[in-house]
């Protein structure tokens, strides 16, 4: 894998027929769509690939799916963040064995830790993984922000880059900054609307669940961001604006994300709409709507389906 890691990377999601069964068949109709798209990365086992919900036996398979069916067109990190220190480093070997390239650490959740206990938690960690790691900033979902010094001493440890999905503008671009003078370590956003002033402050790429179901948009939004071409990204991120408004703006609870990516995933025919326990999927009348707002946006990829 060359450094820095950049480009569009979808963080991927995990397409099931049951808490315990992949929709192989869908998994691999995911990829190909994704990889036509013109993506240049999968994230594997995410915040939008469900990990958390899943069994270790679930995980395991997804990523040596993953890697059959990439068969190394790009690169394929994956998170291995638990609660379970002894489970990260199942996952990681995991990883290693399956044939992705890099892994992606974040802070154990559920009772928040201190910067200095994650940087604790990192020297232990780090010798015993058996590929690269780059960090994940989730404080929404693990409780605790990375301080950009937490971000230095991480890298010292060997990190080679940091997923940003804080959404804090001016703290993505103070890591760009930051780190401008090493460039192999790659910033990238995790906010997707934050795509264009990232690649213009010098980051690396974004990790967009958006280019799940439109990856030839958000393509060109990254490639229009290398440029500086401000209509076009002006343009493009109209076309974001209605992502949000019209496919992650139906439901009512933090998982909708997942449920109306995976919801709208199913009305293109690639894969099924599952959601792991204890979420849900959608019932008809969410789903109808999904479907009815995909006519309506007109995006390439759902032109280029009817």
């Amino acid at each position: 894998m060359k450094l820095p890691l950049k480009g569009i990377i979808p963080p991927i999601v995990t397409p099931l027929v049951s808490n315990t069964k992949l929709d192989t068949a869908g998994l691999k109709n995911l990829i190909n769509h994704i990889l036509n798209g013109g993506v240049h990365g999968i994230f594997a086992l995410g915040t939008t690939g469900e990990a958390t919900n899943l069994s270790y036996e679930i995980r395991k398979e997804f990523l040596d799916r993953v890697c059959e069916f990439t068969k190394g067109r790009v690169p394929v990190v994956a998170g291995i963040t638990d609660t379970c220190f002894e489970g990260s480093l199942e996952i990681a070997e995991a990883a290693k064995n399956a044939g992705v390239d890099a892994l992606v650490v974040s802070t154990p959740y559920y009772l928040p830790i201190s910067q200095n206990e994650f940087i604790i938690y990192l020297e232990e960690l780090v010798p015993l993984l058996p590929l690269p790691f780059m960090l994940y900033n989730m404080p929404s979902c693990t409780k605790m922000h990375m301080t950009i010094n937490t971000v230095k001493k991480a890298k010292e440890l060997g990190a080679i880059g940091i997923k940003d999905s804080s959404g804090n503008l001016p703290y993505l671009l103070a890591l760009a900054e930051e780190f401008k003078s090493s460039p192999e370590f790659a910033v990238i956003a995790g906010s997707e609307i934050f795509i264009p002033e990232t690649i213009i402050a010098g980051g690396h790429g974004a990790v967009a669940g958006g280019a799940n179901l439109f990856p030839s948009v958000f393509v060109e939004l990254y490639e229009a961001s290398l440029v500086k071409d401000f209509e076009r990204i002006d343009r493009l991120k109209k076309k974001l604006l209605l992502i949000e408004e019209k496919i992650y703006n139906v439901g009512a609870y933090s998982s909708k994300y997942i449920k109306t990516i995976k919801s709208a995933l199913h009305a293109m025919g690639i894969c099924n709409d599952y959601v792991a326990y204890p979420f849900r999927k959608f019932h008809d009348a969410k789903q109808q709507q999904i479907q009815q707002h995909l006519k309506e946006m007109e995006m390439p990829e759902t032109v280029q389906a009817r």
